[in-house]
């Protein structure tokens, strides 16, 4: 496997939804009083994020959006990241602007003057540690292709995609921009599943996303089986095949499965792992093989796709260990430890 990086500014540009994330502990008849599918995200409007905001117990603010924290990821384990998405000029606008500015990210994108206020995510922890998120989009979903920033995408090795965005027709123009923009420019395009009910919306356009634009997917299991509709993994597997270069496809507990050409690697999950909080999960896995696909051993062009699922499963292994979906130790420092 090789990736071409010759002249890269960054090694990761990810486009999504910049929002603010308020995560709380909260039991599972809260989730039943509010109708909430468990481990799921539901799209919300601003009343109904009201609402459900003051009904919630004491939780803590922090940058997030699911890209964004992919790039926050790799940012930690010493990567060069950049960061396209869209956000108000307003209070929120600021924290997430300020918070992805210290971790060394590069954010192009202009504040949106008027319109939707910052977007934010409800993140509802229940004690088995599954996440229930209700998020209010606003001012992503304005996100098009005059946000894309020609010149970074170009100058990044690899475009990474986040499905959450894709539910506008503004955000598919500005992905198909971006993905194109990467191709012309010899760099590569990855994409996100996101989510299963994500992936039922949008099916059959994902496909054709996947099929035409994307060289590395990443997916869980249960996206990828929603994505070709069928009933084992194994299934899923051979439909995948063939659709994009690479496919690093997570597992929870049983690791992570990486297709890459007639390659098959299975990398078990990190063990002994104590989880108070599955958010982010995916996201820095993604991140950790991201790192791993740019920046490969030995300074050389080889890329070893068991190195990067490892690295995903590790970065993985220390999100879920603490509340919240950004590092609370520097992710070069875990890996460091981890692989000695």
């Amino acid at each position: 496997m090789t990736t071409d990086k010759a002249g890269a500014r960054y090694d990761v540009v990810g486009i999504g939804n910049a929002i603010v994330d308020v995560l709380s502990h909260e039991d599972d008849d809260f989730l039943t009083r509010h109708a909430m599918t468990k481990g799921t995200m539901a799209l919300i409007d601003a009343d109904a994020a009201d609402r459900l905001y003051d009904d919630m117990g004491a939780g803590i603010e922090c940058s997030g959006g699911s890209a964004a924290n992919t790039i926050a990821g790799l940012a930690s384990l010493g990567g060069r990241g950049a960061f396209i998405g869209k956000v108000r000029d307003d209070q929120l606008g600021k924290v997430f602007h300020h918070d992805i500015k210290a971790l060394g990210v590069h954010f192009p994108t202009d504040a949106a003057a008027d319109g939707a206020s910052t977007a934010r995510c409800l993140i509802h922890v229940t004690p088995d540690a599954e996440r229930t998120m209700n998020t209010y989009l606003g001012a992503c979903v304005e996100l098009g292709p005059t946000d894309v920033d020609e010149d970074v995408v170009r100058a990044s090795a690899v475009t990474y995609l986040e499905g959450y965005l894709w539910d506008k027709d503004n955000a598919k123009a500005a992905f198909v921009k971006a993905a194109e923009l990467a191709h012309d420019a010899g760099r590569e395009v990855s994409l996100s599943l996101s989510d299963p009910f994500c992936v039922d919306r949008h099916r059959d356009s994902f496909r054709d996303l996947v099929e035409n634009h994307v060289d590395i997917l990443f997916a869980n299991e249960d996206e990828i089986l929603s994505l070709y509709q069928v009933e084992t993994f194994d299934e899923a597997l051979q439909h995948v095949r063939g659709h994009c270069k690479i496919a690093a496809l997570t597992r929870s507990a049983k690791g992570s499965v990486v297709v890459g050409g007639d390659e098959i690697h299975i990398v078990d999950a990190e063990p002994d792992v104590q989880v108070a909080d599955t958010t982010g999960a995916g996201d820095a896995y993604a991140a950790g093989f991201l790192y791993g696909y740019t920046r490969p051993q030995e300074g050389g062009q080889a890329v070893d796709l068991t190195h990067c699922a490892r690295l995903g499963g590790i970065c993985a292994a220390s999100i879920i260990a603490h509340f919240g979906a950004r590092p609370e130790t520097p992710l070069n420092e875990v890996v460091a430890q981890k692989l000695g």
